[in-house]
């Protein structure tokens, strides 16, 4: 069954363009890992800080063997310094309850 993960993320503030920038190059990044469907950026209206990235894989192991890998820890290490808080994670099963 698909999930969709939300990353969700509050950057510090004028650091959004740098934000962009690093998570345009781990989304294709993502993109060519097994399992990936797509992925998408929100960011939020009224505070344009807060930012969720939403992508689609075809397993939740398909997306736990990315988010274990030591190429999506480099990543998000590179965040650790534009970020307010620490990113908040949340998995969800497309369709229906899991099996």
């Amino acid at each position: 069954m698909a999930v969709k993960i939300l990353i969700k993320r509050q950057f510090k503030e004028n650091c959004t363009e740098q934000a962009f920038e690093l998570l345009r190059r781990f989304r294709h990044a993502a993109m060519n890992q097994s399992g990936h469907i797509s992925g998408e950026t929100w960011v939020n209206h009224y505070d344009p800080n807060r930012i969720t990235v939403v992508s689609t894989w075809q397993t939740v192991e398909d997306w736990i063997r990315w988010e274990e890998s030591d190429e999506r820890a480099a990543n998000e290490a590179e965040l650790k310094d534009i970020l307010a808080s620490p990113a908040q994670f949340e998995v969800y099963d497309v369709g229906g309850k899991p099996d």
